[in-house]
């Protein structure tokens, strides 16, 4: 630019991307954070089309925590992952998200054999980084990382209590919960509480039965148990009801108990829950 004899010159500079993937160079065909594709998935995300969905990670503790926000307070979940696409960094409430260089870049493939994504760019972006920013003993570099991804109670605990959340009650326990376990976590429910549940993973429709002493998921209630025709349990209830629970996981809201399953079943699946007043 011009001005008399003197010239202005103007620099635009553009802000290195923070996350590339190793095996998909910045925009090309199969990049999983490409502006467009994030912008696509941050859209449909708020319009409550899907929910944060760990695909084939062990990310279910931060999909807890980022769908509870996501529904809690959809502005803090936008601002936090636009933050992070742009900055690599963010900060909600108290909890610092700041992931290291190998989950920013990330190896390993990001496709099934199928062609779909093992995890979407905007829950990488999400999820892996707060469990990588989190891990003090192994960072998360790869959709393929299964022991680095897997979350603790108590560090759980510690994220929704940093974003805003006020712990209520957590009846967790290392053996399969009670009647009363559940009627007490029904009674939360009921009036309106975020209850983050830890489970063995085979109980869901789809997983394959697994050993009911793996403590190895974690869900978000979106109900309370009942029989399968809405009958409200009591401390009567005989155990062989069949029963369901409407609950967040694997990115769907939906009752996500095995079909026909009796109470007994669910309980020798549970263990206990976290039990939070959203106060964001």
């Amino acid at each position: 630019m011009s001005d008399g004899d003197n010239t202005i010159e103007l620099k635009i500079t553009v802000p290195e991307r923070q996350f590339i993937a190793k095996e998909y160079p910045a925009n090309s065909a199969k990049d999983p954070f490409k502006k467009d594709s994030f912008d696509f998935e941050l859209v449909q995300r708020l319009n409550h089309f899907d929910y944060p969905n760990q695909g084939t990670t062990s990310l279910c503790g931060p999909a807890a925590l980022f769908y509870s926000i996501l529904v809690d307070r959809p502005d803090i979940y936008e601002q936090a992952a636009r933050e992070l696409w742009l900055y690599g960094k963010t900060k909600i409430g108290k909890l610092e998200i700041v992931p290291t260089e190998s989950c920013k870049r990330p190896s390993g493939s990001f496709y099934r054999d199928s062609g779909r994504l093992k995890v979407s760019g905007l829950d990488w972006i999400t999820l892996a980084s707060l469990r990588d920013s989190e891990n003090i003993i192994f960072s998360y570099g790869s959709a393929e990382d299964e022991a680095a991804g897997v979350t603790m109670w108590g560090m759980l605990s510690e994220w929704f209590e940093k974003v805003g959340y006020e712990k209520v009650f957590d009846n967790i326990s290392l053996s399969s919960s009670k009647l009363e376990d559940i009627l007490t976590l029904n009674q939360y429910q009921q009036k309106g509480y975020v209850v983050v549940s830890l489970i063995s993973a085979g109980m869901l429709t789809g997983l394959p039965n697994t050993d009911t002493s793996n403590k190895n998921h974690w869900i978000v209630w979106n109900g309370t148990i009942t029989g399968t025709d809405g009958t409200t349990l009591t401390d009567q209830v005989n155990l062989d009801t069949i029963v369901n629970l409407k609950c967040f996981s694997w990115g769907e809201v939906k009752p996500w108990v095995k079909e026909n399953k009796p109470l007994s079943y669910v309980l020798n699946h549970t263990f206990g829950a976290l039990v939070f007043k959203p106060v964001l």
